[in-house]
């Protein structure tokens, strides 16, 4: 497609591509899964993965022991959770849904740290959360705002469930996984069908993106082929804003690398839920790259190619913008609201591309070094960038779980 001439006055950037073409790569073709198991553990951290984390703290190497430090701060074996029967979050409702983001952190947070140092207290406390949750849990409600609770907070006590599977003395998981099938998965699916009776443009795409989120951690912790495909055929070929090509779609050639960008579909929104939609993905990414299932290298690495172009924008440069028009909006502008947003993104990306794959992630690699700067040498988790929801919206202490070099 011939070169935009608004985006290379813009940004010095050549070639845009509205990003509509059949899939071409390998990796592309791959077909959905059929396995008739899972790996486990297998959602964002494997047990190859736990015993890296393992090596660099017994050995207390940086950067991973301060990724540390930031996790132990957030262990407590002593926590009490707060379940309640139905979960609000929303205008309109008695608002509710704090108890449940923060006790999915704090579960998340001590079946790690069991799961490293091997102290049952910590483990105790996490199935002491999960069991609370399953056994009181039995709606979400609220305005639209629900779907985002059905989305966000359902993958983070799956990837606590998940962790926690390993513990003999946790009987929960059936229960767990009763639970999630019952309030969660329904919700999910209903959403990505219907988008809450909608348009199906209306919702932004990190609500899509939370609920493929939770659909996906369900369906390795049931063990459910069917629900895991329904998420990966959603991502690739989706009705919504949470399908890729629709979440990133517009790629244009960076002058000077050659490297692709991608514009996403929130940049004229602001950069907060553009920094999110990231987040959202090297969640789905990662828990489906560890079900041998390459999110990440679909349509020639289009996750990065988005990334590249947040990261970049977000660390203070121009990049091009073409202007989004939905049944709601029209946006002629990138967003500067929210911009250089600190949140604990970027070491998952960087990651997975930089390190694990060796591909050109400059971009995503400076903003993970600012956001580990800002936060003392190590990307923090839940709570550490906000007390209100937004600071749980990552479960992230990604320095110390997904550092792969120094």
């Amino acid at each position: 497609m011939a070169p935009s001439l608004v985006a290379a006055l813009l940004c010095s950037l050549a070639l845009f591509d509205l990003s509509q073409a059949a899939p071409s790569s390998t990796v592309d073709s791959q077909p959905l899964d059929s396995r008739a198991s899972f790996v486990h553990p297998g959602l964002l951290h494997t047990e190859a993965d736990f015993t890296r984390i393992k090596s660099k703290v017994n050995s207390k190497t940086n950067p991973w022991y301060a990724g540390w430090n930031k996790l132990v701060a957030h262990a407590n074996s002593g926590y009490v959770p707060s379940p309640k029967p139905t979960v609000y979050r929303g205008t309109g409702s008695p608002e509710n849904y704090a108890s449940l983001y923060r006790d999915a952190a704090s579960a998340y947070a001590n079946a790690i740290y069991w799961k490293v140092t091997g102290d049952t207290a910590y483990a105790t406390a996490a199935a002491k959360t999960l069991d609370a949750w399953s056994s009181t849990l039995t709606f979400i409600d609220g305005s639209s705002d629900k779907f985002l609770a059905s989305g966000i907070y359902g993958y983070q006590l799956a990837n606590a469930a998940e962790i926690l599977r390993g513990y003999s003395g946790w009987a929960g998981l059936a229960a767990m996984n009763t639970m999630l099938q019952k309030v969660f998965y329904p919700m999910n699916h209903d959403f990505l069908v219907n988008h809450n009776g909608a348009k199906t443009d209306h919702y932004w795409a990190n609500w899509d993106l939370a609920n493929l989120c939770t659909m996906y951690a369900i369906s390795v912790l049931s063990d459910n082929t069917t629900m895991a495909n329904e998420a990966v055929n959603y991502f690739k070929s989706g009705a919504g804003n949470g399908a890729i090509q629709k979440t990133i779609w517009v790629t244009y050639t960076e002058s000077g690398s050659s490297k692709i960008l991608g514009q996403n579909q929130e940049a004229g929104r602001d950069q907060g839920h553009a920094n999110l939609d990231f987040a959202l993905l090297g969640v789905l990414a990662q828990q489906a790259y560890n079900q041998g299932n390459d999110l990440f290298g679909y349509l020639s690495n289009r996750i990065l190619a988005g990334a590249e172009y947040a990261a970049k924008y977000n660390l203070g440069f121009d990049v091009p913008y073409t202007t989004y028009v939905n049944s709601d909006v029209t946006q002629t502008v990138i967003s500067n609201a929210s911009r250089g947003d600190i949140r604990p993104i970027w070491e998952l990306i960087y990651g997975h591309y930089g390190s694990l794959k060796g591909l050109n992630a400059s971009w995503s690699k400076q903003y993970r070094d600012l956001v580990v700067s800002n936060g003392s040498g190590a990307e923090g988790g839940g709570g550490d960038y906000g007390p209100n929801s937004g600071g749980y919206d990552q479960l992230g202490f990604g320095t110390l779980l997904y550092r792969l070099e120094a």
